[in-house]
């Protein structure tokens, strides 16, 4: 709590030298030292990390978005917890002071010429890359979507779009089947897909409709959670409150005007269920961005091609890579772009020097497992899928200070800790509380 009152008290400064970046169209030709590609989690820490590193004036951020999003709170604001204006702010606000934001979409990577061309026909010329492109959700490879979030009783607290639809439809249910989905594909924070079951059991206890509701979870996953310590525990939630969970099961269509979601049996392909609903959650289809696929950055899958200890490209040493859009072996999720920020914080500053890389990322990521609207199961672990716990503790166990955790410090952590460059997630603190031993 110490740390974060020492980095919160960074706020009002933020907040006054943000207006003093420039922002404006590429023109024909630029040249940067350090170009950045993209304005989410990843890039903005990194960019204020180069400017630490290396001067503002030698780094620039490639984002067309004009807002920024802390994306881990839809999942309270699908429940009705958390409002959704507090899940965004004006890129101009998170841009460090002095970085030049090239307000362009990508359009072109070509490493060997170390030129980006973007949307607007400029091109950019680099000495280092580093790419923080997330990646991109493809809810129309669900047929009937996305059209059918035009009709009510379907949400997803993925876009910022149609994350209110969630909270919509669970406040509007009445009685039938409500129906939560995580697709056969790699996602962003796959712990979110059962949170919102979760949090709408609890909704629907809270206001007596629970026993007019069948909650059901479908999955195409084989098992509940990749971590056995946490599935075990939640195994027992699920029981203890009456859940259906269904493994091996992908949703191929929706028919939102009659109320319909059509699920194929993984384990049995072509054997098709169709299941009526009163609410569904649809988590879509997620895959690597279209720019880095069709690059000679890719990996055969399309993903962004990375050593997974260094996060240096694997072919370009002069690129380097943060967050989902790479492919490290370990869930996609805000905490591990903390972790992974400082390792290559670390990398980039012993290659501007000529030295080796010695700081290694163990793969260590968070999932704080949100069951209700006061508790929280806070998942830790590394490349090993083995638990890799901060605090002294059982974190398996619901937590009412885990949820309190999630709901307002993290926010407030991201904000004021991770953009500015200043978090690189809880390692120091783990081995503190832990007396030096994890």
């Amino acid at each position: 709590m110490a740390a974060l009152h020492h980095l919160r008290q960074y706020h009002p400064l933020c907040i006054a030298v943000s207006k003093l970046h420039t922002s404006s169209h590429a023109s024909a030709k630029q040249h940067y030292k350090m170009l950045v590609l993209g304005g989410g989690s990843g890039g903005i820490t990194m960019s204020a990390r180069m400017k630490r590193l290396m001067g503002a004036e030698n780094v620039a951020v490639v984002e067309p978005s004009e807002v920024h999003y802390y994306q881990p709170l839809w999942t309270l604001v699908g429940a009705g917890a958390k409002s959704v204006a507090l899940s965004s702010r004006p890129t101009a606000s998170v841009i460090p002071s002095g970085v030049k934001w090239v307000k362009s979409k990508v359009q072109e990577v070509n490493p060997d010429k170390n030129t980006v061309y973007t949307d607007d026909g400029s091109q950019i010329s680099y000495e280092y890359l580093i790419v923080a492109l997330g990646l991109q959700l493809h809810y129309e490879k669900i047929k009937g979507l996305p059209e059918g979030f035009e009709h009510p009783k379907i949400g997803s607290n993925y876009s910022f779009e149609t994350v209110e639809k969630t909270w919509k439809a669970l406040q509007n249910f009445k009685e039938g089947n409500a129906v939560f989905t995580f697709p056969n594909t790699p996602v962003k924070c796959a712990g979110a897909p059962q949170k919102i079951m979760y949090l709408s059991d609890a909704f629907l206890r809270k206001t007596g409709r629970r026993a007019q509701a069948k909650v059901i979870y479908n999955t195409s996953l084989p098992v509940l959670f990749g971590i056995k310590k946490y599935a075990d525990s939640l195994w027992d939630i699920v029981k203890r409150r009456d859940l259906q969970v269904n493994l091996r099961q992908n949703l191929i269509e929706v028919r939102a005007d009659k109320k319909e979601a059509v699920f194929e049996n993984l384990d049995k392909p072509g054997e098709t269920k169709v299941i009526e609903y009163e609410m569904l959650h649809v988590t879509p289809p997620m895959g690597p961005t279209l720019v880095i696929k069709g690059s000679a950055l890719a990996d055969e899958a399309g993903w962004l091609d990375v050593d997974k200890e260094t996060l240096q490209h694997k072919r370009y040493p002069n690129v380097f890579g943060i967050g989902d859009c790479t492919n490290l072996p370990t869930a996609k999720t805000a905490a591990a772009v903390a972790a992974q920020s400082a390792v290559l914080h670390r990398t980039i500053s012993k290659i501007l020097k000529n030295e080796k890389p010695d700081k290694k990322y163990d793969g260590y990521t968070s999932c704080p497992l949100v069951t209700s609207y006061s508790t929280v199961i806070l998942a830790e672990y590394d490349y090993n899928a083995e638990p890799l716990e901060t605090f002294p503790i059982n974190q398996a166990k619901e937590s009412r200070i885990m949820y309190h955790m999630k709901a307002d410090i993290m926010p407030q952590l991201y904000w004021h800790g991770l953009l500015r460059g200043l978090w690189g997630g809880p390692g120091p603190y783990r081995k503190l509380f832990h007396l030096g031993m994890k």
